[in-house]
């Protein structure tokens, strides 16, 4: 069944007619597959990849904030996750290795809005000792999927 996963993980639109076709399986089996990793949180959402910078009224800015915490008594790593998470402006977070512990993706409307975000809400949480703030400045590629087209430059240099 992890077929169905890796399917839909490609493209979310496939219908449950069109994976069963594709897999060899009943219609009824791929719905009830579905369903319960939907039940379990296997499948936490669908989602299309939007490329922001092609939409013309959009004033978006992302911004990549790694973060070096002290986790604290009964709390721990998961308790500040949370803690986190619970910003409307952050979009994902995940615990890494290495030099920082948590690597927060935020949006805003500005770069001084991440900022002021950084600077206000994230950096004065107790277990934070510091921050990194990098803003994002052209999306290649996401989810996998590819946003950017290579062109060539009027000097004939190719650029992506």
């Amino acid at each position: 069944m992890n077929k169905i996963l890796k399917l839909l993980n490609e493209n979310p639109r496939l219908t449950n007619d069109q994976l069963a076709a594709m897999l060899g399986l009943d219609e009824k089996e791929v719905a009830r597959a579905i369903a319960e990793y939907e039940s379990e949180g296997v499948i936490g959402g669908y989602r299309a990849i939007v490329d922001w910078d092609k939409v013309d009224d959009c004033d978006k800015v992302t911004a990549m904030i790694e973060l070096r915490v002290t986790p604290q008594r009964d709390k721990g790593f998961d308790g500040i996750a949370e803690e986190i998470c619970a910003f409307p402006e952050v979009e994902s977070v995940y615990l890494m290795s290495g030099g920082y512990d948590f690597n927060v993706c935020v949006t805003g409307r500005n770069f001084q809005e991440i900022a002021l975000f950084v600077a206000s809400r994230i950096s004065t949480l107790d277990c934070v000792q510091s921050t990194t703030t990098h803003f994002l400045l052209k999306r290649y590629k996401d989810s996998g999927i590819m946003l950017s087209e290579s062109e060539d430059d009027e000097r004939g240099n190719y650029t992506l």
